[in-house]
């Protein structure tokens, strides 16, 4: 079976790569290429980028991608029904070779392996915390700042599915991964509407989800939720989210903590209206992790903190 180890990349399509450039600038990503027709924005560690733009006459997702683990498993990618043979990437930064495939509601996903990875960028080390009873920080202050901070990597992203079902099989086949929790209806763990998913890495700890697989109540209306990012700890966070608010931009929900998953959230719509989050401080889990049935209401997935709105379970 073919096994992928992180999330690679989403891409967009938007109308004006300037606007785009200048959020996910505020946001805590950098430009590392622009060109006339796209623009591709990196983090603090080597991927060549995570975040894609296309210039189109509609804003929509375009896609994604995921690393594989070796150029084997992207040969065994491309044997599965409905792949491509292996390609070169000759049109994206870092290059490399990659599958290209749909998912049953046709959304364009990669599988990719042997970019070339880029420098990683300076980053500071995270703050000591001093705890009630657990003292780490001894004769110095912090003094974060409100600013973007730096985006470190991209985590995660959700799909609205016509069927669950068809799409979670879909990725477990292609990928290898595993379930990590299932959101279920409300009242019922036997009827489940989506599932939490993470790599499989054996004993090294992974993330929780790199991808959360749901149910649309309209089986019409499927596509991306939203692209997530980690950051480095909770005052990078909350000094982005200053910053960002300062400059004027659209917060969703946040800052909160998720009852699955745990992290630490920060939603807010860029500049076409699409949902981003940063996150900090998620469970990471390795292969005993066993699955949990959360059968709860919408209002009961945030533990503290600032409560989604209604349309973000849309």
């Amino acid at each position: 079976m073919p096994t992928a180890i992180d999330v690679a990349y989403v891409v967009y399509q938007a109308t004006d790569l300037d606007r785009m450039e200048s959020f996910m600038q505020d946001f805590g990503l950098v430009t590392a290429e622009k060109r006339g027709d796209a623009l591709y924005m990196r983090g603090a560690s080597s991927a060549p980028f995570i975040h894609a733009t296309r210039k189109g006459a509609e804003n929509r997702f375009i896609g994604g991608a995921m690393q594989m683990a070796s150029k084997a498993d992207l040969e065994a990618l491309a044997a599965l029904p409905g792949s491509s043979a292996v390609e070169p990437i000759t049109d994206l930064p870092g290059g490399g070779w990659r599958v290209r495939m749909h998912t049953p509601d046709g959304v364009p996903l990669d599988g990719v392996w042997g970019q070339t990875p880029s420098a990683s960028l300076p980053l500071r080390e995270p703050n000591a915390f001093n705890a009630g009873t657990v003292k780490t920080r001894v004769n110095y202050s912090l003094r974060p700042k409100r600013e973007p901070g730096l985006v470190l990597r991209i985590g995660h992203f959700g799909l609205r599915c016509s069927s669950h079902d068809d799409t979670l099989t879909w990725f477990r086949e292609r990928f290898g991964v595993l379930d990590s929790d299932y959101l279920c209806v409300p009242g019922d763990e036997s009827k489940v509407i989506g599932t939490f998913l993470r790599f499989n890495q054996g004993e090294t700890p992974v993330d929780h989800h790199f991808m959360l697989i749901t149910q649309s109540r309209n089986p019409a209306d499927t596509g991306v939720h939203h692209c997530s990012f980690e950051m480095q700890d909770i005052d990078a966070l909350m000094g982005a989210h200053d910053y960002l608010l300062e400059r004027g931009h659209k917060l969703e929900c946040g800052v909160g903590r998720h009852l699955v998953g745990s992290q630490i959230f920060d939603y807010w719509h860029d500049s076409f209206g699409f949902r981003v989050e940063h996150y900090t401080d998620g469970d990471v889990s390795n292969i005993h992790y066993q699955p949990v049935r959360y059968a709860v209401a919408a209002d009961e997935t945030t533990q503290w903190g600032m409560q989604p709105p209604k349309t973000f379970f849309d």
